[in-house]
């Protein structure tokens, strides 16, 4: 018996250890952009609106000179709409904030974590980039094209803008013929680096070897 509580603790030890990597090189973002749009069934400029929301954290793992991952945390309770003013700005922004969408009191972050970058040839973006999204407790699989550059320890991504449902992430009124009028699709676009680079020293991801 005690054998075997020996090894059952010898296997844990390894576990944990293991779920404890440590990597090379940690490159934390330090400049971030991340921009939102939504529209009605009926998309026209006057029933589309547009905002923002922040980056709370962001990193880079590398395993030695590789990139590995990404792991980021968006702070939902920053969501803005930013196409309107006043009094119909703050309307919009807390309806938004509240139960009918993203419900931000129960869920303040949502998370992003990058898991691979394909690069991509002959293509407007160099790259294809994945990753599972945790969005209201939600948790998806998601891809989308972007220009990549990686110099040394330095990560500059600058997203296409692409488009999620949120319905597959629960964004939408619980109960309300509201619903009805708008648009399932919701389109995202960002930037995040580690450091400015200039042009001339930015370097497309590369496949690994």
């Amino acid at each position: 018996m005690k054998r075997l509580l020996l090894f059952a603790m010898v296997c844990a030890s390894i576990s944990f250890v293991s779920a404890q990597k440590k990597f090379d090189k940690v490159s934390k973002v330090t400049s971030s952009e991340i921009r939102w749009w939504g529209y009605k069934v009926v998309k026209t400029e006057a029933s589309s609106h547009s905002g923002t929301v922040k980056l709370k954290s962001g990193k880079f793992n590398f395993d030695k000179t590789v990139l590995v991952d990404g792991e980021f945390v968006i702070d939902m309770r920053s969501l803005m709409a930013g196409d309107v003013s006043d009094e119909d700005q703050i309307k919009l922004t807390n309806d938004l904030k509240s139960t009918n969408f993203f419900e931000v009191k129960k869920f303040p972050v949502a998370k992003f974590h990058l898991t691979k970058i394909i690069p991509l040839a002959n293509s407007e973006y160099n790259s294809t980039v994945y990753g599972d999204l945790t969005l209201k407790g939600v948790r998806k699989t998601i891809s989308f094209p972007a220009n990549v550059y990686v110099t040394q320890f330095t990560v500059v991504i600058e997203s296409a803008k692409f488009s999620l449902n949120r319905r597959d992430f629960k964004v939408f009124y619980q109960s309300s013929l509201k619903d009805y009028f708008i648009k399932n699709e919701m389109d995202i676009q960002f930037k995040v680096s580690t450091e400015t680079l200039d042009n001339d020293n930015r370097i497309p991801v590369k496949k690994k070897k």
